[in-house]
């Protein structure tokens, strides 16, 4: 296994929901990247972001890790859930509040 690959995998299985993303919650570098930060706060959810413009093997890797083509992508509780759109389309549906809720996902610290 690929030391980027490790990596993602630890960071993954390590927290219950995790955003790779192009640069941080507080600071997103992409419109795409944004939104995916506002579902997660508007779920209230804690998170961990990993902001893959620091590191392109990490950048590069979570596209294969997942096999999908895009970032952002969500990991929730190990697994795969989808890009932003997929996020949007999941939030509007109710279906990402349910499966944070299924998951016993933490709420976010205030």
């Amino acid at each position: 296994m690929s030391d980027a690959k490790q990596r993602i995998e630890d960071v993954v299985k390590g927290n219950d929901v995790v955003l790779f993303m192009k640069g941080t919650p507080l600071f997103p570098q992409c419109g795409f990247s944004s939104r995916a930060v506002a579902i997660l706060d508007h779920c209230k959810v804690g998170y961990e972001s990993v902001d893959v413009l620091q590191d392109m093997e990490i950048r590069s890797g979570i596209k294969s890790y997942s096999d999908w083509p895009t970032i952002p992508q969500l990991y929730v509780k190990g697994e795969f859930v989808g890009g932003s759109d997929i996020m949007m389309e999941m939030f509007e549906a109710g279906e990402l509040q349910e499966l944070m809720a299924e998951k016993q996902v933490q709420p976010a610290q205030e």
